[in-house]
């Protein structure tokens, strides 16, 4: 299956906007793990669901494949992302 779009989540040692950083190879137990990948890191509604992410660890990060499903919200995400309407990716690291 071709992806959506490609791009990193995180990369390691460098400060996210929420103040945090990322330790090296923070998620190397993820590598190859799908998961959902929704809006806004809101898990509390099952419509915020866009489609999912198959990570990737490399040494320098996160990188990931994005996969948009055929709901409207999907659909919607993704006109939004080839338009470049969105850029940027985050990923749910709150531990």
């Amino acid at each position: 299956m071709v992806p959506d779009f490609t791009g990193y989540v995180t990369r390691y040692g460098i400060k996210c906007s929420d103040g945090r950083t990322i330790l090296a190879h923070a998620f190397k137990e993820n590598n190859g793990q799908q998961i959902p990948l929704v809006w806004q890191h809101q898990h509390n509604d099952p419509s915020n669901i866009l489609g999912h992410l198959t990570l990737e660890h490399r040494d320098d990060g996160v990188y990931a494949q994005g996969f948009f499903n055929d709901t409207d919200q999907g659909k919607q995400a993704k006109a939004l992302v080839k338009h470049k309407d969105i850029n940027a990716l985050s990923i749910y690291a709150n531990q």
